[in-house]
């Protein structure tokens, strides 16, 4: 996808844009997929912003929040495109575009910079930055800039946290860097986006030391809630982990190591829902509340729960292709949106493929590190991968922890896939099944097939849902 002007040539003389045509019918399903401008008022919506349709002549359109803010153009107050789910395009995408956007969402520029960004990623900065503008109309230094922005709008209007506070943990080296992006991006400054929130609104979803901070983790189209907890129910592993609460309103915790810190995070079950456009699914989204040790590791944690959630996912893509099956279209019927979950912790999750519950909990109690504070049963944080090498050097396990440890297999959002498979399969020990579910749940790889597994072509580029509908529906487990 490339930022396009509207003056496309094809669309000046058929009339015809698919764009438009979802601008004009509101069509929430092409939400976070691309973003629109209007050159008279200076203002950028999501597709399905539900203010008067522009004419098409004053439209321009934008891949990303990014090119349209370095356009010069406000994010619209109605409809908060800033707001939207993450492209699901980044999920499944496996060039240096789309490893570059998985990065950028873990909060790698605001930490490491660019040229920590191009390291990761095998670049030079200047390939990187000429790639990213070129397909997305902004680099990654404006990327990472209209993420900081979108989290200190949500801070400022949903929580009662010190505008000071705000500006560090939403990622901006200085309360003036925070007040300028601000301003530029809503056309207000703090001050005056928390005195626009009604303080009725806010004061039910106050940060508190004990409640943390509350946040709407969003996500397009229909979520099917249930069988992500019940996967995070039967995996839990205690001292790390927990799910309490009736079915359909349960909550779910967990610790996170964090690159500044640590925390604990708790996500309830019950999906809450909003319309986004006439004719459209309603999206929704998850409540979540966060304890960060550092608030500078807040949108790193959000992102990483995004993708244990699988929050970014396109249901209507999945839906559509996989409901075309004789096979899987009953069973899409019947669970529209399911979901394929992935992980807060991608190297915790390769050792805990490959040990199983029971041994994970050892190894937690053994060598996990103690919470300074702990919470309920939440205790321990999982042992790094470099303490598990030291302390049980051995075996496949001992191969695996050292594998990571060294880099050697990379798991980070920013791997490449088939890289990280190769050196899988280079750890002693390591069977394919193992080595599947890592690609599938610590890669985020929609599209993975056990060994042995013949499934068909027609699935693609959706085996991984594909499978979660089977096991779902008790149909076959692989």
């Amino acid at each position: 996808m490339r930022d396009e002007d509207t003056r496309d040539e094809d669309t000046e003389h058929t009339g015809e844009d698919p764009r438009y045509e979802a601008v004009r019918s509101r069509d929430g399903r092409f939400d976070g997929a691309f973003f629109f401008a209007v050159e008279t008022t200076g203002i950028y919506c999501r597709p399905s912003c539900p203010a008067v349709t522009p004419k098409r002549a004053n439209v321009r359109f934008f891949a990303t929040a990014a090119a349209a803010q370095g356009s010069g153009f406000r994010a619209c107050r109605r409809c908060r495109p800033d707001a939207v789910p993450g492209s699901a395009e980044w999920n499944v995408r496996a060039d240096v575009v789309g490893r570059a956007m998985r990065l950028i969402a873990d909060g790698v520029v605001d930490r490491e910079g660019v040229a920590g960004l191009a390291g990761r990623l095998g670049y030079s900065a200047r390939q990187v930055q000429r790639q990213l503008t070129a397909e997305l109309g902004a680099g990654p230094v404006a990327l990472a800039r209209a993420q900081r922005a979108h989290t200190a709008r949500v801070l400022v209007q949903t929580t009662d946290l010190p505008i000071t506070e705000i500006a560090f943990a939403s990622g901006f080296a200085s309360v003036r860097q925070f007040n300028d992006t601000v301003r530029a991006v809503y056309a207000s400054t703090p001050t005056e986006l928390r005195a626009a929130t009604p303080k009725n609104g806010r004061a039910r979803r106050t940060a508190t030391p004990d409640a943390g901070i509350p946040l709407r983790l969003a996500h397009r189209g229909p979520y099917q809630a249930g069988p992500v907890f019940d996967l995070l129910e039967r995996e839990a592993v205690p001292g790390i982990e927990e799910v309490g609460g009736p079915p359909g309103a349960r909550t779910y915790w967990r610790t996170l190591r964090l690159p500044y810190g640590t925390g604990i995070v708790a996500v309830d079950e019950r999906p809450g829902t909003a319309r986004t456009g006439s004719g459209a699914h309603p999206g929704g989204w998850l409540d979540a509340r966060l304890h960060l040790t550092d608030p500078r590791d807040l949108t790193t944690a959000v992102q990483r729960l995004r993708r244990q959630f699988d929050l970014d996912a396109d249901p209507y893509a999945v839906d559509e292709r996989l409901g075309a099956d004789p096979v899987l279209a009953p069973l899409v019927a019947a669970r529209p949106g399911l979901r394929s979950p992935g992980t807060a912790d991608p190297e915790e999750l390769a050792i805990r493929a490959l040990v199983g519950r029971a041994e994970a909990e050892r190894l937690v109690r053994r060598y996990g590190k103690a919470l300074d504070a702990p919470c309920g049963s939440l205790t321990h944080l999982f042992p790094e991968p470099a303490v598990l090498a030291d302390a049980e050097p051995g075996g496949t396990l001992g191969a695996l922890t050292a594998a990571l440890a060294d880099h050697a297999v990379r798991l980070d959002p920013g791997a490449d896939r088939d890289d990280a498979q190769d050196a899988l399969r280079a750890v002693p020990g390591l069977d394919t099944r193992t080595i599947a579910e890592i690609r599938t749940r610590a890669l985020g790889d929609p599209d993975v097939a056990p060994p042995g597994a013949d499934l068909p072509d027609s699935w693609r580029p959706w085996r991984s849902y594909a499978l979660n509908h089977l096991r779902a529906a008790g149909k076959r487990e692989f």
